[in-house]
């Protein structure tokens, strides 16, 4: 872990970097990898306590649950995560067919909204989601975001406490936090190497963007999801880092995922 010094250190480059080249932006977290976790739990159980009563329970939701789990191990089986041993990478499922929706937060708490599953057409697709998800939290990408957002000055005190308050605040707003357009196109870059090395069409997560960009306009999506940048050119590029790596092809597991949707609540 970083002490205090080294913090110090870092912001001080950073801030001397910012002044001479704003491309430098966003480019140093100050943040160690132990915050992360420590951030995820926090928004975690914000987010659970102020949606409890949606939460499906793993214990009375087996099937689903299992199902879902399986495709996160298969994903972390890649073992291209950096942090699979770091991050907790548990799921939970929120029963809301309104929102086609999934996030991740630091530390790998991933959300997945019913809503979401019942629009996706095959268990890739769901994949190519949650790899997505699960790469802003590997990437770190809200941790980065917060030093852009919120200063050196202001996480350095809360990296060691002294504002436990603020924390907690600013901890509850990432579940809505945007991402940048290079954090987005990293995300998708991920999505498609780790499905890559699966049995998944590697490209699951296009299949989804080619749906919401003909239907954007008839379902309920957080608005940055499907203008920031723009799904046809997110599928476009997806598509060509599929083919740069050799144009594997994979399964789709659509009737089996047909299969899994009717235990879900109705």
């Amino acid at each position: 872990m970083l002490n205090r010094i080294s913090i110090i250190a870092i912001i001080t480059i950073a801030i001397f970097s910012l002044n001479s080249c704003s491309s430098w932006l966003g480019k140093v977290n100050i943040f160690p990898v132990e915050q992360d976790v420590t951030l995820g739990k926090q928004v975690s159980q914000s987010f659970e306590q102020g949606n409890a009563s949606m939460i499906m329970d793993s214990s009375k939701n087996t099937v689903v649950y299992r199902y879902i789990y399986g495709i996160r191990d298969s994903i972390l089986k890649t073992n291209l995560l950096i942090h699979k041993n770091d991050f907790a990478w548990r799921i939970r499922i929120i029963q809301n067919d309104t929102i086609q929706n999934a996030f991740c937060t630091p530390g790998g708490y991933i959300y997945v909204y019913t809503g979401l599953m019942k629009y996706l057409e095959g268990e890739d697709q769901l994949a190519g989601v949650m790899g997505h998800e699960m790469a802003h939290a590997e990437k770190r990408h809200s941790t980065d975001a917060m030093t852009r957002e919120f200063g050196a000055n202001l996480l350095l005190e809360l990296i060691f406490g002294q504002n436990k308050a603020q924390l907690l605040q600013i901890a509850t707003g990432l579940a809505q936090l945007e991402f940048g357009r290079d954090a987005e196109t990293e995300a998708d870059n991920c999505s498609v190497d780790w499905l890559y090395q699966t049995a998944y069409n590697p490209i699951g997560a296009a299949g989804f963007f080619e749906k919401i960009q003909k239907e954007k306009n008839k379902i309920n999506i957080p608005e940055f999801l499907s203008t920031h940048p723009d799904p046809g050119h997110r599928v476009e590029n997806m598509k060509k880092r599929w083919s740069d790596k050799g144009s594997k092809q994979g399964q789709t597991f659509t009737d089996r995922y047909k299969r899994m949707l009717n235990y879900l609540p109705k």
